[in-house]
């Protein structure tokens, strides 16, 4: 069973909804859920902010926020899910915002490095991981890491 799989199964059996933000990854984390038969009935849908003003007036990202701390960040991944979660009613969201490749990295902010972001009506919480290898590497490791967090989410609501 994948993990979308799973995180299906588990929003159906809790009747809980989900919703993702998506960066970097450019909707990938929906298309695996919407690719398990049945997962209308618990995925609301997707926002892929690629742009920064996409972040800000449909999430809802401060450009205090992206100004400071750039969108590739706690702060911005953390606003960004609470945005998804409010924006399409759901019980969940799942943030992603990233540098995927092949350049846009820095010493302080290298290739691979993703921000995800958590929020339920319990709180918000990020994590910040390094994946290697090449842009599809990075993609689909940021889309398995974003999917294992929803589903620890809906196992703990």
């Amino acid at each position: 069973m994948t993990t979308a799989e799973k995180l299906a199964k588990a929003l159906i059996d809790k009747k809980l909804t989900c919703a993702t933000a998506e960066s970097c990854t450019g909707g990938g984390v929906g298309y695996a859920i919407t690719g398990v038969p049945g997962s209308s009935a618990v995925f609301m849908g997707g926002i892929i902010s690629y742009d920064n003003s996409v972040k800000q007036r449909v999430l809802g990202v401060p450009e205090e926020v992206l100004a400071t701390n750039g969108a590739v960040s706690s702060e911005c991944a953390a606003a960004m899910a609470e945005g998804a979660r409010r924006r399409l009613n759901t019980d969940l969201a799942v943030s992603i915002t990233g540098i995927a490749g092949p350049g846009g990295g820095s010493a302080e902010k290298p290739v691979g490095l993703v921000w995800f972001g958590l929020s339920s009506e319990t709180g918000t919480n990020t994590e910040k991981k390094i994946f290697p290898g090449d842009r599809e590497a990075v993609r689909t490791a940021a889309i398995e890491h974003a999917l294992n967090l929803l589903l620890g989410g809906a196992v703990r609501l």
